[in-house]
């Protein structure tokens, strides 16, 4: 009876289209947050697959070669001072040197009896920063069977595959090869430097598409430095760098300041990733204005209502209810409103990845989980209703300045 008698009371004056208003207008604020939040979280695997068109945040960089730079060797090498000053670099997750050969490498081929031959290069870089895995990536310097060492392990660019197979072979006649064809043939290496010579068995282990290089294990090049060259440690000339957020400018600037430039695409690839984050937090920014400015509509809402209540709250005073007990008839109007909120804009960000999803897959990429932007929208409506109760208590407690104790 008493709950019937103070609803009665309040209800008269409750605006519905202020309510409504600001209803909608939390809806949209909050829809548009969680269908940015989920957008974000799904096109983030175009990035984070290696084979994607948006590379992840590697970047490999050398000195920009000016005039005959092969006069002045140095200035094409990185030194110990540029090295720290790149590490100490707010944008920079790690980074490592390329160790190239100290040797003369050449390899030859026979396949289908044909056979070819070439000059080459060795680079070799920490493990963790290649895209691949391959099998057999270890190599040790012990002699095996018959005195011979065992066969060096070979990753190469899968450009190199492309030109051998569209450009090298279509315009000389010989055979084309898939990457499982070529992983079949052995490679005769043969390394000479320092007064010496040696012929060793190598073979393509593995395709990387973020390294232009032929690589081989670290083990092996430590080796081999020590075995056919002469001459001390080199200082490096490339250096594949790991960032934190792809498209950094500040790592444009710095390498326009420095006189580095990255390999290939990666820094447009870079800024494409980036600019895709901006934009995601300006569509979120704007979905989160939109929010508190319904926020704001509702604690005004809330005021006009109570300054309408005045006289009816006094009389709710003088018959014995406490502020708290008056109050919470005003909670369960915003719970329910922004319950209600809360369904809405969920079930709206579900419905805009159901229609983004499709054109993701066509390219190979899955949507990811939506529990973590629905955990978003729960965080976010969960302080926009304790706002809401602060908000209620205050001004509810201001209309009885001499509360009492009372029926609850």
């Amino acid at each position: 009876m008493k709950k019937s008698i103070v609803w009665r009371l309040l209800r008269h004056n409750i605006s519905v289209g202020q309510l409504v208003g600001y209803g909608l207008a939390n809806l949209l604020g909050l829809a548009i947050v969680l269908t940015a939040v989920q957008f974000y979280r799904d096109v983030t695997g175009v990035w984070n697959s290696d084979d994607s068109f948006i590379s992840r945040d590697y970047l490999i960089i050398s000195k920009r070669v000016e005039g005959l730079a092969n006069f002045n060797p140095s200035a094409t090498t990185f030194s110990r001072e540029e090295i720290a000053e790149l590490e100490e670099q707010p944008w920079l997750r790690r980074l490592a040197a390329f160790d190239a050969a100290n040797f003369n490498v050449s390899a030859s081929l026979d396949f289908w009896g044909r056979g070819m031959s070439t000059a080459m290069f060795f680079e070799s870089i920490p493990d963790d920063f290649f895209d691949v895995e391959p099998a057999g990536w270890e190599w040790e310097p012990e002699q095996g069977r018959n005195g011979r060492y065992p066969t060096i392990p070979i990753i190469i660019s899968k450009d190199y595959l492309t030109l051998y197979n569209f450009g090298f072979a279509a315009s000389r006649g010989y055979p084309q090869v898939s990457e499982a064809t070529i992983g079949t043939l052995p490679l005769r290496i043969s390394v000479s430097g320092n007064g010496r010579q040696m012929d060793l068995e190598g073979r393509i282990v593995g395709f990387s598409s973020r390294l232009n290089t032929f690589a081989v294990p670290e083990s092996f090049m430590t080796w081999a430095n020590s075995e056919f060259s002469s001459e001390p440690e080199g200082q490096p000339s490339r250096l594949i760098l790991e960032t934190k957020t792809p498209g950094d400018p500040a790592i444009e600037r710095y390498f326009e300041a420095n006189g580095y430039e990255s390999a290939g695409d990666k820094a447009d690839n870079g800024r494409a990733a980036y600019f895709l984050q901006v934009m995601t937090g300006v569509v979120i920014a704007v979905g989160a204005v939109i929010s508190l400015l319904a926020f704001f509509i509702l604690l005004l809402s809330i005021y006009l209502l109570l300054q309408k209540n005045r006289e009816k709250l006094r009389m709710l005073m003088m018959l014995g209810y406490t502020p708290g007990a008056v109050a919470r008839y005003y909670y369960r109007i915003v719970g329910a409103i922004n319950g209600a909120i809360l369904v809405g804009a969920v079930a709206l960000m579900l419905a805009g990845q159901q229609f983004w999803s499709t054109a993701l897959k066509e390219i190979g990429v899955r949507t990811d989980s939506p529990w973590t932007a629905i955990g978003v929208g729960v965080a976010i409506i969960a302080l926009i209703t304790i706002g809401n109760v602060v908000a209620i208590r205050r001004n509810v407690r201001r209309t009885f300045p001499q509360p009492r104790r009372g029926h609850r």
